[in-house]
């Protein structure tokens, strides 16, 4: 049964960076009532070049602190990476919190192509994981997937793009795309939350004819559903909860995450201090 203090408590959000902020622009669409908490793992970018091992590690302890610090009534992994690592772990560690994960759009995009190949962005390590190899043999297995390591736009957006130009965002997703492009994917599927910040970007590279895909309102339906499900949804006369963005590792922070916390409506970013070495 949940504590009673759940269904005033804020959806945690987790990412290794500002990747998960699009997945919580999707869920204030459907659930605008409710609280948002939001931890990047600041000290532990990016989690893409890392092993599953470790990401699945940091991932289990930066978790735990952050349910004993906010309370939520529902988890979010808002990257990739982590819930290919961690989800099924952080499940069983949590049975009494709702813990929703990302999976990348496979499945709509071998859908809708009209090619027969799609192309997958990801990070090193997600383009690699077996969980990847399972998503394409259970809804790809009849079209081409290609799969691209973009792990250099990680980084590009987690320190750049909140401050590039239009013409430098485009530049950085372009070959990426022009590989893809050129080999006959008419479907690109972001598999990594940092890629949507350049969603624009890609689509004018990619040009007409060809559609990129994200799970981001999908998550959102999915948590909506799930809260509903479990009665954890604010009553209309219910005070909104405060939202906070918070982040490990040591201050001061760089001036990019102050700039992504005004624009995705956050509070200025507050120390949550990485896990015990």
């Amino acid at each position: 049964m949940n504590h009673p203090r759940s269904l005033h408590g804020p959806i945690a959000f987790f990412d290794s960076g500002v990747g998960g902020l699009p997945y919580v622009e999707a869920t204030r669409s459907v659930l605008p009532r409710e609280g948002i908490a939001y931890l990047a793992d600041r000290e532990g970018f990016p989690y893409g070049t890392k092993t599953r091992e470790a990401v699945r590690d940091r991932v289990l302890v930066l978790i735990a602190r952050f349910i004993r610090l906010v309370e939520p009534k529902a988890v979010v992994i808002a990257c990739n990476t982590a819930s290919q690592a961690a989800l099924e772990e952080l499940r069983a560690a949590h049975p009494d919190i709702p813990v929703v994960g990302t999976v990348p759009a496979v499945k709509p995009a071998a859908e809708r192509t009209r090619s027969g190949i799609i192309g997958v962005m990801a990070t090193s390590r997600a383009v690699e994981d077996p969980y990847l190899d399972r998503l394409v043999a259970s809804h790809a297995a009849k079209v081409t997937v290609l799969r691209e390591a973009a792990q250099d736009l990680v980084s590009f957006v987690e320190g750049r793009h909140s401050r590039a130009t239009a013409e430098e965002r485009r530049a950085a997703v372009e070959p990426y795309v022009r590989r893809m492009v050129a080999a006959g994917a008419d479907e690109i599927v972001l598999a990594c939350t940092h890629f949507l910040h350049l969603t624009r970007e890609i689509a004018e590279v990619a040009g007409p004819g060809v559609e990129v895909v994200d799970s981001r309102d999908g998550v959102a339906r999915r948590l909506a559903r799930v809260l509903d499900e479990r009665g954890l949804l604010l009553p209309p006369d219910a005070a909104r909860p405060p939202d906070s963005f918070l982040l490990t590792g040591p201050l001061p922070f760089e001036e990019s995450y102050g700039d992504f916390a005004a624009a995705f409506g956050f509070p200025p970013p507050a120390p949550l201090g990485g896990p015990p070495r």
